[in-house]
């Protein structure tokens, strides 16, 4: 028993000494380290597959949506296609959505941009507070985890009322985060009503919810890894929230789930990831699957994607939300009523990512 306390006190002064250094993943590399610290190295079969788990080396592909016409001829085409996606995979890729590459591009570049700056500007962004708006950080569970840590670097922009205030952001990064969010906001006004069709309900019936107007955005930064083999960028893990876009540049290394089967979400130029997140499932009473998914590295890089989660208004954070009744006509809920705030209190007592938190919440 002292041994093992011993050990577990070696491992949160090497975390806190991490953390206190404000330099995050980026600023070990520049170090030059010839050791990964042991708080990133995952057992074996974390990093290669587990025993149900195969490789993505096979010829399935993540489906791809052409949005091009969902307003005309091919809105029930699309509708059909996006069923089938959110059914059998909780994750698509979609072209033609309308946000220019110019936008995208730009919002690739800002985030590196920010990530590469000299580490004593970056550093008095730094914060675990989750009553910031605007921070920079490594890990934000970084002390909840149960499990090794990822190697990743994240910027956060959370504009919980759906309003962007460009005063707030860092001036490396404000244009194109402010640009970005906006066209996020317009992107997930028309997916909602495309989900709300595919659920055989009216097409502003998630929009009446009010349960994805509070936007998020992550720029997460993964540098190249000495000995990616040991390393995750982010451990398998579904989103707390009801949905995900996500724009990642062209490095790959994205992995979901689908038939207990590792499949890569290659990069497609101009697409974005739509997926969906546990509360997504939750009200849909498993109809619609909230995706597991993960993030290997590369000795190659740096990779960056930016993610955008969806919550309801910040005022809403405590409204209860269950299985959708309409949708519960032939059986029985599966879950129970919840709140965000709720929901991402035992998210993060559980033991934050890695650890599935939805079946907590399940009736039986």
């Amino acid at each position: 028993m002292e041994v093992l306390t011993c050990v577990q006190d070696k491992s949160t002064m090497d975390l806190k000494e991490f953390d206190a250094t404000k330099a995050g993943v980026k600023g070990l590399i520049e170090s030059g380290i010839t050791k990964i610290p042991k708080f990133f190295i995952r057992p074996s079969l974390e990093t290669v597959e587990k025993s149900s788990y195969k490789s993505s080396d096979i010829s399935l592909r993540i489906p791809l949506i052409d949005l091009a016409g969902f307003e005309s001829s091919r809105r029930k085409d699309i509708i059909d296609e996006i069923r089938e996606a959110c059914e059998k995979w909780g994750v698509f890729q979609l072209i033609n959505h309308g946000i220019p590459i110019s936008v995208l591009d730009e919002m690739i570049a800002a985030s590196r941009r920010f990530h590469e700056q000299p580490n004593e500007v970056k550093k008095e962004l730094y914060s675990r507070d989750p009553e910031k708006s605007v921070k920079y950080y490594s890990n934000s569970d970084l002390f909840l985890r149960k499990g090794a840590a990822d190697w990743t670097d994240s910027a956060a922009f959370d504009f919980g009322d759906g309003k962007v205030d460009p005063a707030a952001l860092p001036h490396i990064c404000r244009d194109a985060v402010a640009a970005y969010v906006i066209h996020m906001f317009e992107l997930k006004n028309t997916v909602s009503q495309l989900l709300s069709e595919a659920l055989g309900l009216s097409s502003d019936y998630l929009a009446k919810m009010e349960c994805m107007e509070h936007p998020a955005i992550r720029c997460n930064y993964y540098p190249a890894c000495p000995e990616p083999n040991g390393v995750l960028g982010s451990v398998k893990h579904t989103d707390p929230d009801f949905m995900t876009i996500v724009l990642q540049d062209n490095v790959g290394g994205l992995q979901a789930v689908h038939q207990n089967m590792w499949v890569d979400v290659s990069p497609v130029p101009g697409a974005l990831i739509v997926n969906m997140g546990d509360f997504m499932q939750l009200i849909t009473n498993d109809k619609f699957l909230s995706v597991q998914h993960r993030v290997q590295v590369r000795q190659t890089g740096p990779r960056v994607a930016i993610v955008c989660f969806f919550y309801p208004y910040s005022t809403n954070l405590c409204k209860r939300f269950g299985p959708i009744k309409e949708l519960l006509f032939d059986q029985e809920p599966i879950y129970r009523e919840t709140s965000v705030m709720e929901y991402i209190d035992k998210f993060r007592s559980n033991g934050g990512a890695g650890n599935p938190c939805l079946p907590l919440f399940k009736l039986v």
